[in-house]
C-alpha cells in the first residue's frame, strides 16, 4: 500500500463521492453516509473529511451554479482523482484477500 493512507471513515466518504458523483456535495454526502451508516454524522466530521482528502490529493472540488434556494451561495462539488481510485482497489484487493483467508481457514 502507499505511503499515503485512508481511515475508515475516510474510505466511506471517498466511496459515497464515487456513487453520488455530480450530487457529490456536503449535505449529500452527509445524507447519504446516514442512511447507509444508520446513524447521525456532523456535518464538521464530512467537510474535515472531505479537506483532508482533497489536501492528500485524493479528491478535487469545483464549484456549482449558484441558486436561489441556496441564498445565492454556490455549492462544492468533491470528485475523486484516479489516485484515489487505484488507491480503494488496493483496500479491495487487501480485504478480499483477507476475508478469503478467513474462509478458508474456517473450512478446514
Amino acid at each position: 500500500m502507499k505511503k499515503t493512507k485512508l481511515g475508515e471513515f475516510e474510505e466511506l466518504v471517498l466511496l459515497t463521492v464515487i456513487v453520488l458523483q455530480e450530487e457529490a456535495y456536503g449535505v449529500m454526502i452527509k445524507k447519504e453516509l446516514e442512511e447507509r451508516l444508520q446513524e447521525s454524522l456532523s456535518v464538521g466530521s464530512i467537510q474535515s473529511a472531505l479537506k483532508r482528502m482533497e489536501e492528500k490529493g485524493f479528491l478535487k472540488s469545483t464549484f456549482g451554479e449558484a441558486t436561489a434556494r441556496r441564498g445565492g451561495k454556490r455549492k462544492r462539488i468533491y470528485m475523486a482523482t484516479p489516485h484515489a481510485q487505484e488507491v480503494l482497489e488496493e483496500i479491495k484487493a487487501i480485504r478480499t484477500g483477507l476475508w478469503t483467508s478467513i474462509i478458508k481457514l474456517n473450512l478446514q
